[in-house]
């Protein structure tokens, strides 16, 4: 079974941020809740301009989540392709994901009284799509890849 990552090409992106809002859009969300972020950090000048890096971040689907084996309803699992998902019927929102996430990645939704994660929209790709985020990058510099991409 592929297991996916998603691949910035730092050298195609230009920040615009567009990736954040699709993913918003597309998973209903308020303000609040970031499934996956666009981070930025400037190297030193060249010529005397400085020069910035864009990096892109979203939950790493851990090979062994602790988000998953924190959550006391185990609304949080990994499926076959690696990629780990949050049961909205099951989760009670208690945030405990969160503070067992190294990188705090788990949000809760206010709407929902839910937790949210990337789940590189997991509904998309078994209907054999990209993620929300990828279809609307303007410079085509995020990729959903398998590890054997790598």
């Amino acid at each position: 079974m592929n297991k996916y990552m998603i691949y910035l090409n730092t050298k195609r992106c230009i920040g615009c941020h567009g990736c954040e809002v699709h993913c918003k859009t597309y998973k209903s969300l308020p303000i609040g809740p970031i499934l996956c972020e666009i981070g930025h950090k400037t190297l030193k000048s060249i010529k005397g301009m400085p020069k910035t890096e864009f990096s892109f971040r979203s939950c790493y689907q851990c090979e062994d989540p602790l988000c998953a084996s924190i959550c006391p309803v185990d609304a949080i699992s990994k499926r076959e392709d690696g990629i780990v998902i949050v049961d909205q019927e099951k989760c009670i929102g208690c945030m405990a994901c969160t503070g067992a996430c190294p990188w705090m990645i788990p949000q809760y939704n206010p709407l929902t009284n839910k937790m949210v994660k990337c789940d590189y929209c997991v509904d998309r790709i078994d209907a054999g799509l990209k993620p929300a985020c990828i279809t609307k990058c303007t410079t085509h510099a995020l990729k959903l890849v398998t590890l054997s991409e790598v």
